[in-house]
């Protein structure tokens, strides 16, 4: 660290009963009052070298005993008066960058310029400034720190502007080699040099990596100009940026990182106006942060952001700010995981565990992104060969990429499928979460992100235990969603004992698995009696339903087997509609009416039909395995 010694007199000052003295054998004709302290002093050398105490002096009446100057607004306080005090007096001070700015703002203020006499105050410091402070990065760094004290007159004098050039210039000046290693930040200060000394070796070998962890000192207000500065320059790249602001982030807003980002302050025993305080000046860090970030998809982890999210939404930060990180969350959704998507909700609307109105934004922002596979193939060769050109390599070249770039996007809405279904998984156990939101979530995501249905059937599970309160119609509307032919076969088994889902869903599930068996080595087999017996009961033909197996193990599936299918106006396979159908004829009516007369032998076979779907599950395997010998 550079500094810059002035005079050469040993210092005389003492104090004597809250009163600074210089200890001379001249009395003392000047008394000049500080915020409390008295100085007793002398109008000769003060006087030569500050105007604005000239003045002060000039307007008091003459007086045989020494003239008192109040300077109750004194920049800098005591100390820096002191130090322009003996600057006067020629006694050795020294200035670095711990006190420049307060003694610079001292010596303005008292109008020691060179007008009153040459190589005054303000010229030596100006010139140390500029040619020692400005030149090194931690002495620029502590100047522009020391500013926050004096911010207006800092900023008249454009010592805060040019430090903040000064660091930006630095950081600007090798972006190849800039990284974001602790070694120099963290491994101590230089020791003392003087002005004219070089700058020392250990700065310049760690010269690569301190400068985000150092910038992260400062204060939001220095930060952001000073960020602005280092983005203007347009050399850094947005990712070093962006990682840049995860450390300033996690320096002033430590809980951001731990799960649920409630902040310390928010339950503490602060009053609520303390409380207030503290909240409002976190909530302007934030929006501040938000501000700052690049433009650039990437430059910021999904992660990272959706930690600015929770801490946007404890805080209180405006709509705007919320929304912009949604935005660009939902660009890079993929990265995500469940945990980060856990945003608690501290809104007073309704009493949900987590915000999942901003996760139904994130995910709309996600299908926003447009990237849909290209669907038109290139133009198809001339009949005669001919020699390709350049240009249309690179048109080759380009379609491949675009290929290769909607491949990795079709990956990516796979990726948020399973994430979406996760998700459903951890909020369904909030009992406050309404079959809405749980429904609008689950249908956001499109049929054929979804390669399989296991995760979306946990989460159904999960809330069906969560809220028994469920009538019938809502548990058919939640269950509507399942495909049950992209169930696993350990899925289907438990849902096929699974009492909270509908019967109807049940049905389904043993009918496909039954499909499923039928449809191996393309043979098609007869329906096992229980299924028949459910499908006579309702009044559907069993023999048509066999036929409709038999045609789309020979031919095309044509996703019939599907739930989607089945509600395809394309779909021929009426007999099982009455599965899908939303009125009051449905299976489990018709098990649990005391009015069924069986009146004929066909309908008698009711009476075999197991009341609880494990036993009708085990039955059906049986049947299965009976197949299966046959083949």
């Amino acid at each position: 660290m550079k500094f810059m010694k002035l005079g050469s007199r040993p210092d005389t000052f003492y104090t004597s009963e809250a009163v600074r003295s210089v200890t001379t054998e001249v009395s003392s004709d000047l008394i000049v009052q500080v915020k409390g302290t008295r100085y007793l002093l002398h109008k000769f050398p003060l006087l030569s070298k500050c105007l604005r105490l000239q003045r002060l002096c000039s307007e008091l009446p003459n007086s045989s005993h020494p003239q008192i100057v109040q300077l109750p607004d004194f920049p800098g306080g005591v100390e820096a008066f002191e130090t322009c005090a003996k600057f006067c007096y020629g006694i050795t001070i020294t200035i670095s960058a711990f006190n420049i700015v307060s003694v610079r703002c001292a010596a303005e203020y008292l109008q020691m310029t060179e007008d009153v006499e040459k190589g005054n105050l303000i010229y030596k410091l100006e010139v140390f400034l500029n040619s020692c402070i400005l030149r090194g990065w931690k002495d620029s760094l502590l100047t522009l720190q020391s500013t926050k004290f004096l911010p207006l007159l800092s900023e008249d004098l454009e010592i805060t502007s040019r430090c903040i050039e000064a660091i930006a210039a630095k950081v600007l000046s090798n972006p190849a080699k800039v990284n974001l290693s602790h070694s120099y930040s963290r491994g101590g200060r230089d020791d003392l040099s003087s002005c004219n000394g070089a700058e020392s070796q250990r700065h310049k070998t760690n010269s690569k990596g301190w400068w985000a962890e150092d910038l992260a000192e400062l204060g939001i207000d220095l930060y952001w100009r000073t960020m602005v500065a280092v983005k203007s320059g347009g050399r850094i790249p947005p990712t070093l940026i962006g990682s840049a602001l995860k450390i300033y982030a996690s320096r002033w807003l430590p809980n951001i990182s731990k799960e649920g980002c409630i902040s310390k302050y928010l339950h503490s025993d602060h009053d609520s106006e303390s409380t207030g305080e503290i909240t409002s000046k976190h909530r302007l860090l934030l929006e501040s942060i938000i501000s700052l970030l690049p433009p650039e998809k990437g430059s910021a982890s999904c992660s990272f952001l959706l930690k600015l999210l929770k801490a946007a939404n404890i805080l209180g930060a405006s709509s705007s700010s919320k929304m912009e990180l949604a935005r660009r969350v939902g660009l890079q959704l993929e990265e995500a995981t469940v945990t980060d998507l856990l945003i608690p909700s501290l809104s007073y609307t309704n009493d949900t565990l987590y915000d999942v109105d901003i996760v139904m934004i994130i995910i709309e922002q996600f299908k926003m992104q447009g990237q849909s596979p290209p669907t038109s193939p290139l133009r198809a060769k001339l009949g005669r060969e001919r020699r390709r050109s350049r240009s249309v390599e690179h048109v080759d070249f380009d379609f491949q990429e675009s290929r290769r770039s909607s491949s990795a996007s079709h990956s990516s809405k796979l990726k948020v499928a399973k994430l979406v279904d996760g998700y459903l998984q951890e909020i369904a156990r909030d009992v406050n979460l309404p079959l809405s939101k749980v429904i609008a979530l689950a249908e956001a995501i499109p049929p054929f992100a979804r390669t399989d249905h296991d995760d979306l059937y946990k989460a159904i599970d999960i809330y069906l235990k969560s809220h028994p309160e469920l009538n019938k119609s809502e548990r058919k509307r939640l269950c509507r969603l399942l495909d049950c032919r992209k169930l696993s076969m350990e899925a289907c088994m438990h849902a096929a004992q699974n009492e909270l889902l509908p019967l109807r869903v049940v049905v389904q599930v043993l009918f496909f698995e039954q499909a499923r068996a039928a449809m191996a080595g393309g043979q098609v087999t007869e329906l096992p009696s229980n299924i028949k017996a459910l499908l006579v009961a309702n009044g559907e033909d069993p023999s048509k339903l066999s036929r409709k197996l038999s045609a789309a193990a020979t031919g095309t599936a044509d996703d019939e087997w599907s739930v989607s299918g089945l509600k395809s106006p394309k779909s021929k396979m009426s007999t099982l509609r009455m599965k899908l159908a939303e009125d009051d004829n449905d299976l489990e009516d018709t098990l649990t009416s005391q009015d069924i007369e069986l009146k004929n032998s066909k309908l008698k076979t009711l009476k075999s039909i197991p009341a609880r779907p494990k036993k009708m599950f085990s039955k059906l395997w049986s049947s299965n395995r009976s197949m299966a010998e046959r083949h």
